[in-house]
């Protein structure tokens, strides 16, 4: 029982980083969804394309961010996502936000 209430709080954590971690991401460069699931996996934050695709969809939609579409060599054209000037102020305000938490966060961990 008590494994599974940390499992349970460990995804939420996970999940509440996840929208920042996609921008961050794609903040170095533009991203297929395949790398940017590779680069969350690589990190431990494992994610499913039915978790992403969403996420990038919300995130196009409010603007943040855009896409073409590419040849590629195998298989299909494949859509390439983008962060748009919005998107990149955006993540500048997330930036300090995770700042802010991190500081608050150590705060009370040298309090305890």
């Amino acid at each position: 029982m008590e494994n599974e209430k940390i499992e349970n709080v460990k995804a939420q954590m996970r999940k509440g980083v996840l929208e920042y971690c996609i921008l961050t991401i794609m903040n170095q460069q533009d991203c297929y969804a395949t790398d940017i699931l590779r680069k969350l996996k690589d990190a431990r934050l494992i994610v499913v394309e039915g978790t992403l695709y969403p996420l990038l969809t919300r995130q196009k939609n409010a603007g943040l961010l855009s896409y073409r579409w590419e040849e590629s060599p195998q298989g299909p054209p494949r859509k390439y996502y983008k962060l748009t000037d919005a998107g990149r102020d955006f993540l500048k305000d997330l930036d300090s936000s995770w700042e802010d938490l991190v500081k608050a966060v150590a705060l009370i961990n040298q309090q305890a």
